[in-house]
């Protein structure tokens, strides 16, 4: 049996549960430069330094919080050549996305919200009075 390495470090089920991802999770980060190849033990499993843990955390975050995985890569190899204003940069243009998102969502409830208050029964041939939707008007002209 070969002797275990002296400095501590896990193996792939340790940090993936710890992270609360799955193994396939933790190879795909590494195949996409998120995560630095782990060295080897010798007995020739994967030892991932205790570090790892937080970094997925950073990662999972930086996904719930909207951003890519490109996007995440691009950060942690900025922070990790030098630190840069570049995450706020990237966080303010997430929150000119989100708020864009909202506005289109905001507007599509309320054509929809129209659409019940109206009675609507059919998309392309409605019988409601003021039906709000533009294919009512349309829909004579394309049969």
């Amino acid at each position: 049996m070969s002797p275990e390495p002296e400095e501590p470090y896990l193996r792939s089920g340790q940090v993936a549960e710890q992270a609360g991802v799955n193994i396939q999770t933790l190879r795909y980060y590494e195949r996409r430069g998120l995560l630095a190849e782990p060295r080897r033990s010798p007995g020739g499993h994967r030892a991932y330094p205790p570090g790892t843990v937080a970094l997925l955390t950073v990662i999972k975050a930086a996904q719930r919080l909207g951003f890519t995985l490109d996007e995440v890569a691009a950060l942690i190899d900025t922070g990790r050549r030098h630190p840069t204003p570049d995450l706020r940069a990237q966080a303010q243009a997430k929150i000119d996305e989100i708020d864009a998102k909202i506005a289109d969502l905001t507007t599509v409830r309320e054509s929809l919200t129209q659409v019940v208050a109206a009675g609507c029964d059919s998309l392309t041939g409605c019988t409601c009075p003021d039906c709000p939707l533009p294919a009512a008007a349309l829909a004579d002209t394309m049969y």
